[in-house]
């Protein structure tokens, strides 16, 4: 079960002097869903049998995942703990956040520079520009960070970026009315979150090949992805996994759900767990 997960439940147990059949009963169901999504900590030896030849790439979620979720989305910080343990990961593997929010705010909570954005679900990627690949310029700019480094940007909605801002005061309610008079945009639905996607073809899923091939890594049989997210958003990116049948896809979760991802995470506790073990196998196999 992993240690953070085996200590949280024995002090929901603690915590009543009486027995909770519900709790008893959601934990039962937790465990048997565990057996179809195992914990990556774990799986660890597992997951990273024969990784020693692949080309480690890794995508992270922010809110859910590195962050918690609160209810004020303007305050979900990630501890420094987090922050240090990311940027470890940075330097040992290309690394990506791929988020729901904009990628300005990503960036504003995350602080580092030695990993790529992309928000708006991959529909806005910012990545330094020396590293990447890239064939058709079309949908790309090229930018320069608040430090001086030369970045590419990627917006592949950018001509709906003026009919979306024009809607941004609407109230929630009105979402759907609002939607009426743009029947080109579609509604999709997040963690408590209402979003209108311009009519193009494009998740995280894309978001995650569009990274990969700008590596020079989409072709690539020893590359090896790594995904861990907790939104439904980032089931586009566990299916593509799936269907790759390359890469470890890993969802966030304290509760049974219906994923395409292999294996679990309970928490953002256990994600900063999973990121040390991944820092400190990279550590060992390099010694080798």
């Amino acid at each position: 079960m992993g240690v953070p997960r085996l200590i949280a439940k024995l002090s929901n147990l603690k915590s009543s002097s009486t027995f909770d059949e519900d709790k008893n009963t959601n934990w039962h169901s937790y465990d048997s869903w565990l057996e179809k999504h195992p914990s990556a900590l774990v799986a660890f030896k597992k997951m990273m049998h024969g990784a020693e030849s692949k080309k480690i790439v890794v995508f992270l979620d922010y809110d859910g995942t590195l962050s918690p979720i609160v209810n004020d989305p303007e305050v979900a910080f990630m501890t420094e703990k987090m922050r240090a343990v990311v940027h470890e990961v940075g330097c040992c593997f290309p690394t990506s956040i791929i988020s729901g929010r904009s990628r300005e705010k990503v960036y504003d909570f995350v602080q580092l520079d030695n990993i790529y954005y992309a928000g708006s679900h991959g529909m806005d990627i910012m990545a330094p520009l020396q590293p990447l690949r890239i064939r058709d310029w079309k949908y790309h700019a090229k930018a320069v960070d608040r430090k001086g480094n030369k970045l590419v940007i990627y917006q592949p909605a950018n001509k709906y970026l003026p009919e979306i801002n024009q809607d941004l005061g609407t109230l929630e309610e009105q979402v759907k009315s609002v939607l009426e008079e743009h029947p080109q945009f579609r509604l999709t639905r997040g963690k408590k979150v209402l979003e209108i996607r311009p009519p193009i073809d494009w998740d995280k899923g894309h978001a995650l090949e569009y990274l990969l091939d700008s590596l020079g890594l989409a072709g690539s049989n020893d590359v090896l992805p790594i995904y861990i997210g907790d939104d439904t958003s980032d089931e586009d990116a566990f299916e593509l996994i799936h269907r790759r049948r390359q890469g470890h896809s890993i969802i966030v979760t304290s509760i049974p759900r219906e994923t395409w991802a292999s294996y679990s995470l309970y928490d953002t506790t256990e994600v900063m767990l999973f990121l040390e073990y991944l820092t400190k196998w990279k550590r060992i196999s390099s010694a080798i």
